[in-house]
């Protein structure tokens, strides 16, 4: 995974890493087609992302999403997460 970490942006507008998701989720990288896709550990599709190699390639396509540890929730409690 070393060589396919970076970050994409997740449902609620934050950035995330590839390394560390958070929400006991993966993520599956296609560097060729900067292509995320994020799966529970059963493998079920939850979010698709574009990829992007570091933090400053987020922000230099001109998106202004915090980036935040995987440690962070992806939704509310209410929302069942």
């Amino acid at each position: 995974m070393a060589e396919d970490a970076g970050y994409f942006v997740d449902w609620n507008g934050q950035t995330r890493s590839t390394a560390d998701p958070g929400g006991g989720y993966i993520c599956e990288v296609d560097t060729a087609s900067r292509y995320v896709a994020i799966l529970t550990k059963t493998g079920a599709l939850v979010h698709e992302a574009t990829f992007y190699r570091s933090f400053e390639a987020v922000e230099k396509a001109g998106i202004k999403a915090p980036l935040v540890p995987g440690a962070t929730p992806w939704g509310r409690a209410s929302e069942g997460f």
